[in-house]
């Protein structure tokens, strides 16, 4: 993970990819997901999502892992959320009730600091990664993660000419090859959608560990 590049983002304020309203394939597909409401939902590279607010409104308690110190405070401020600080091992954990927020890279947690996860929300994770990135990404949080756990992925496609990643293109071919091993893999649908300005389509799918 480029570090720099998406510290940068955040201490600059270019985050075009951050989405006011909660986004609209979490709101059609979660349902299909059948996460346990009694446990918690990972969400990586969560940025300050309002989609956190959305799972939490369901019951879920949220765990969030995000390498931006920025993002994490700006999410519980904004939300005017009392968050309360202290130390998950080395790394900095922001909790408040609702909600576990762990700052640091997704590569280095383990599943002791992770603790329980029903369930995993990527909508921004997957598409942030560049090529070389993604099948390590997969396998740790394969890793992460117990066998029956359902994820819900939100994938993004477009003219590679429109638009600079990222978000990067990931296809139904790719999804096949990096998950297609541990897990198993139902494509829920496609919709039409906004990258940038520009015209994309997004593809929600949902996989359960094997």
């Amino acid at each position: 993970m480029d570090h720099t590049f998406w510290h940068n983002k955040w201490e600059s304020d270019q985050i075009g990819f951050h989405e006011a309203d909660t986004h609209p394939m979490l709101v059609r597909h979660w349902d299909d997901i059948r996460a346990d409401r009694g446990r918690p939902v990972f969400v990586p590279l969560c940025g300050k999502s309002n989609d956190m607010l959305w799972l939490n409104e369901r019951r879920h308690e949220v765990v969030g892992v995000e390498l931006s110190a920025i993002a994490v405070s700006a999410f519980f401020k904004e939300n005017a959320l009392d968050a309360t600080l202290s130390d998950c091992g080395s790394v900095p954990c922001h909790t408040a009730p609702g909600y576990r927020l762990l700052c640091g890279d997704f590569f280095e947690f383990e599943r002791e600091i992770m603790g329980d996860i029903g369930a995993v929300y990527d909508r921004a994770a997957l598409i942030a990664l560049a090529p070389e990135q993604r099948a390590d990404y997969v396998a740790h949080l394969t890793h992460l993660i117990d066998p029956g756990t359902q994820i819900l992925l939100v994938t993004v496609q477009y003219e590679p000419d429109l638009i600079s990643p990222p978000p990067f293109v990931v296809d139904e071919d790719e999804i096949a090859a990096l998950f297609g091993r541990s897990y198993s893999i139902d494509r829920l649908s496609s919709a039409p959608a906004l990258v940038k300005d520009k015209p994309c389509k997004e593809t929600a799918y949902r996989m359960a560990r094997k």
